[in-house]
């Protein structure tokens, strides 16, 4: 059996902004889906209900805006996630800090998305 990440959903609470940062910060192709968006982050997407969405079936629990916790690999340095976030006025919750993830041992950055979601960046060493 082979199984793939392939999207997972989060709520937001403003299109326009959430729109703009998932785009400019994270890189996103920004979809349009019914009367919603989604995000499309390499070969994953995060769906994501919000305003004017009525999504069918739900989570027993439906996530909230600012209830996600989402990591991100960065590929590059961690000097480079810093002066990207810096870019954006974006403030560093935590790190660099060792962490681990899908991929091993790796330095993460953590932040904020509009609505206070946890996101992080990981960087991982060159080998």
């Amino acid at each position: 059996m082979q199984v793939r990440f392939d999207h997972c959903v989060i709520h937001v609470s403003n299109w326009e902004r959430s729109n703009k940062f998932y785009k400019d910060v994270l890189g996103a192709e920004v979809i349009k889906r019914g009367s919603g968006w989604a995000y499309r982050i390499a070969s994953v997407q995060l769906n994501c209900h919000g305003p004017g969405v009525e999504a069918s079936p739900l989570a027993q629990h439906p996530v909230i805006p600012g209830n996600s916790d989402l990591c991100f690999e960065w590929v590059g340095t961690v000097d480079e996630v810093l002066i990207h976030l810096k870019q954006y006025g974006i403030e560093v919750e935590l790190g660099p800090i060792n962490r681990s993830g899908a991929l091993g041992q790796g330095m993460s950055v953590y932040f904020r998305d509009p609505d206070g979601s946890l996101l992080e960046f990981i960087v991982y060493p060159k080998s």
